[in-house]
């Protein structure tokens, strides 16, 4: 499927007020799936463009999610006793992550930063569409998990943050 297809798709989705479609073939299975009460700017080529869209979410097949998850596992253990009183912000969906809104302009919030929840806090760009990803969660910023302009995937944690 290309993406053409998959945008027509997920155009087709929002504009019949589907919440959840899911597609599955030999090559590729692929879940469309969207909150009707979520609240997501999207901002299309840095315009003021904003529209309630579904997020895509293409999943693996079994055989490269089962690999996957091995390799994350083993340097979190550690890790996990000294950030489990903090709060991770994951990825709502997949993309490429931002920290500003242009590679001119400050980052949305850096570490030692106190967040509110609603407050923006990164860009995740998913087939040219720039979606704002709001804080759930209010406190401050601990650690951010997360290379800017690289890829995320749905569920990754982006933001360590401390509600305290």
């Amino acid at each position: 499927m290309k993406a053409k297809e998959i945008q027509d798709l997920i155009d087709f989705i929002a504009k019949s007020g589907l919440n959840k479609v899911n597609i599955e073939t030999e090559e590729f299975k692929i879940s469309v799936k969207r909150d009707p009460d979520q609240k997501v700017k999207y901002v299309k080529d840095s315009g003021a463009a904003s529209a309630p869209a579904p997020v895509a979410a293409p999943q693996p097949l079994p055989a490269p999610a089962a690999a996957a998850p091995a390799t994350p596992s083993a340097p979190a253990a550690p890790a996990a006793n000294d950030e489990s009183k903090y709060v991770a912000i994951k990825a709502p969906m997949i993309g490429t992550f931002y920290r500003s809104s242009t590679p001119e302009s400050p980052s949305f919030v850096n570490v030692g930063d106190e967040v509110k929840q609603g407050q923006v806090i990164c860009i995740i760009e998913a087939m040219k569409l720039f979606n704002e990803i709001e804080s759930e969660v209010s406190g401050k910023i601990v650690k951010v998990l997360v290379d800017n302009a690289s890829p995320v995937e749905y569920d990754q944690p982006l933001f360590l943050v401390d509600p305290s």
